[in-house]
């Protein structure tokens, strides 16, 4: 079971699409309260989301014709790096300017108890499906990455999945580490959607596999696959370390962080269209426009 939101000319939906496919408007105004109403009345999401399940309420349209937005306003993107022993060989690149043979400080994160967990991004500066990423003015090295994003109550309970597109500067991590917070937030530099797909339907989040495709000119450039099974941290151990000495909000979402990333000598460019698929949640698709 997947939630979506979307526009009907100024009226914000919510929506509920089945494994099948069949779409039905729900009556909450957004995710977290239809969340809460189901904890309020003791039974789970699904539950309260059948109740909705109408001949008044099904979408005609097929769900992915729809106007998508964001499924939800996420008061704060988090998002954690060097998860993933693609990440870590990316990084060490970035830092010693290809010299693999050499460790670097990303080999102790990947190996640390402590995650490396940063903040990404607020909702003012995430855009949902269909809505452009931009380009860093400044950076000549650019490439989206790819991640599962956990979509997390205020209790630190994870809710749902998401497909998220944590954008990033390679020039300018790679230049300086303490540089991390202007390579990965700026406009528009993260995007979400286009369903969450609650907790409770997914047995296992170690299976998830993951595919981004970028087109230019309507050719596929980039064309890569991971699986959440190749992480190199458990979920709730990331959560574990963001919710430490922390306040979550209801609908923070965190990034898991990334094993696919493009080909060295590759950076976007203005004009191009990312698409993230993941499976059982959906495909985000962005546009790429200059700054």
């Amino acid at each position: 079971m997947r939630i979506i939101r979307f526009l009907d000319g100024q009226q914000k939906w919510l929506a509920a699409v089945t494994d099948d496919e069949k779409a039905y408007r729900l009556p909450q105004a957004d995710f977290m309260t239809l969340i809460y109403q189901a904890r309020e009345q003791g039974i789970s999401p699904v539950q309260l989301i059948e109740s909705a399940f109408k001949p008044l309420n099904e979408l005609t349209d097929d769900w992915t014709s729809l106007h998508l937005i964001t499924p939800l306003e996420a008061p704060e993107v988090w998002a954690a790096g060097v998860t993933y022993q693609r990440s870590r060989e990316a990084r060490n690149y970035e830092a010693t300017d290809g010299k693999l043979d050499v460790k670097t400080f990303y080999d102790k994160v990947y190996d640390a108890e402590r995650p490396e967990i940063f903040f990404k991004s607020t909702a003012a500066r995430t855009v949902g499906p269909n809505e452009a990423v931009t380009l860093r003015s400044d950076s000549n090295w650019q490439i989206p990455e790819p991640e599962l994003g956990l979509v997390l109550a205020a209790d630190g309970s994870i809710v749902g999945y998401i497909v998220g597109n944590d954008m990033s500067c390679r020039d300018i991590e790679g230049e300086n580490p303490l540089y991390l917070p202007q390579a990965k937030m700026w406009r528009n530099s993260c995007s979400i959607g286009p369903a969450i797909r609650l907790a409770e339907t997914v047995q296992n989040p170690y299976a998830f596999s993951i595919v981004c495709q970028i087109y230019r000119e309507g050719e596929v450039v980039v064309k890569s696959e991971a699986s959440t099974s190749e992480l190199n941290r458990k979920l709730d151990e990331l959560v574990s370390f963001l919710a430490r000495d922390n306040d979550l909000f209801d609908g923070t979402v965190l990034l898991t962080g990334t094993s696919i990333v493009p080909p060295n000598d590759f950076t976007l460019e203005p004009g191009d269209r990312i698409e993230i698929s993941i499976s059982d949640i959906g495909t985000l698709i962005n546009p790429v426009i200059s700054n």
